[in-house]
């Protein structure tokens, strides 16, 4: 953090304190105007135009009294800490259905979690087993959920491990995605970890700590020692284990991916960000607001003392381009930073704009190896905002009109150069 941020934020607080909360807001949105460096960003890869979306707000919900540049800030104590901070910008956004919602099933956009996941019972309990249980390390505790479809009998399956978003919970998030339903139809495992209040509490998983950003510490020893057990208990095909997640689920999932290559084949993020992008508050709203480009030398020597295998980790990238929430310029820099990792930041692509009637159209790039081996995607959707694509509006943050990323991302998994064949 440069002088001049430091300053301004010292001062934020400051009024903060004395109550001035439009004069802190104001003042943080004059600090974070002047927090990007240009010559700090990575080169993306994009399509045949530039993602370069004007940032807004689509649905600033009942509760935000006033708004950062795009990001919703709720009125706040004193005492708030700068995580706080960040789990407010992540989790108070509604989402463009919302509302639409609201006007097909009266009031079902304000119906309890319990209520919409009674409905949604076939898409959770898919005709398997959905059990609970939990795992503990040194770094904490954490429960999760495992469906098991009706076809397992022992033999060797797919896994595929999906960390939730902000507010939400493994129910809810496999309401949303129906990722059952697929594991039930396609024959493989998913497991859900379940991020704590008491950990965080509105339920983010910590990607913008440096802590919970390296391997075998933090959030991530848990994850993975959740994985490991799945893999113990489970006869599991450990060359075909994925890590897909949304919003700071998908920032983790990155983490994930990059921390532990050696146990994760592939990894599907949807409206995440790259490794790094914040270590603190400033860099994490930054990041949020204008997409972070994470400087390589930065990103190398971190990798690098974590003992990380480099390799292009074969990855599916999911993102609205009004995502008022995490920029969609994000997801490009996911791709970007993964592929420069392996070095493989000469990969053909081919790109597919597809307009569809009363849905979500979208742009669909794919990214090839020199011997044609498609690596990486990016769905770009138009139109959505911070909304899981394709989802059930039984779960929360869901937008059942564009593409199905769940059904994308299974495609991407079990069946091209992600299915663990080289």
């Amino acid at each position: 953090m440069n002088e001049t941020m430091e300053t301004g934020i010292a001062e934020a607080t400051r009024l903060t304190r004395m109550g001035q909360l439009l004069d802190a807001t104001a003042l943080i949105q004059r600090t974070l105007g002047g927090a990007q460096n240009p010559s700090s960003t990575i080169t993306a890869p994009t399509a045949d135009e530039p993602v370069d979306i004007s940032f807004r707000v689509l649905d600033a919900g009942p509760h935000t009294s006033t708004s950062m540049s795009g990001i919703a800030v709720l009125p706040y104590k004193a005492e708030r800490t700068s995580a706080e901070l960040i789990d407010t910008a992540m989790a108070s956004r509604k989402t463009p259905y919302s509302r639409a919602r609201s006007k097909i099933g009266a009031t079902w956009a304000n119906e309890p979690a319990e209520s919409r996941l009674r409905v949604a019972r076939n898409e959770i309990w898919a005709g398997g087993q959905f059990t609970e249980g939990s795992y503990t390390n040194k770094a904490g505790t954490r429960a999760y959920k495992l469906y098991v479809p009706k076809g397992y009998h022992g033999q060797a399956l797919p896994l595929v491990v999906m960390l939730h978003g902000c507010t939400q919970n493994p129910d809810d998030f496999a309401a949303g995605t129906r990722m059952n339903v697929l594991a039930e139809r396609e024959q493989f495992l998913v497991v859900y970890p379940a991020q704590t209040t008491s950990s965080n509490k509105s339920k983010c998983w910590k990607w913008f700590n440096a802590t919970d950003q390296q391997r075998e510490r933090g959030e991530p020893s848990i994850i993975a020692g959740i994985t490991r057990k799945i893999l113990s208990t489970y006869h599991c095909n450990a060359r075909r284990v994925y890590v897909a997640g949304m919003s700071a689920g998908g920032a983790m999932a990155v983490i994930m991916g990059v921390s532990y290559s050696d146990l994760y084949t592939a990894i599907g993020v949807h409206s995440g960000l790259p490794y790094g992008a914040a270590l603190d508050l400033p860099s994490a709203l930054a990041a949020m607001k204008h997409g972070a480009g994470i400087p390589a030398g930065r990103q190398d020597s971190r990798l690098s003392t974590a003992g990380i295998r480099a390799r292009v980790v074969p990855t599916i990238v999911f993102h609205g381009d009004r995502d008022a929430t995490v920029h969609p310029r994000n997801g490009d820099h996911v791709l970007a930073q993964l592929a420069a990792l392996g070095g493989g930041t000469n990969l053909h692509k081919t790109v597919k704009r597809v307009q569809v009637t009363n849905r979500h159209g979208y742009t669909h790039t794919i990214y090839h190896d020199a011997a044609g081996d498609r690596l990486m995607e990016r769905w770009l959707v138009h139109g959505a905002g911070h909304a899981w694509s394709g989802g059930s509006p039984h779960g929360s943050f869901t937008d059942p009109k564009g593409p199905d990323a769940s059904q994308e991302m299974v495609r991407f998994f079990l069946h091209s150069r992600a299915a663990g064949s080289w």
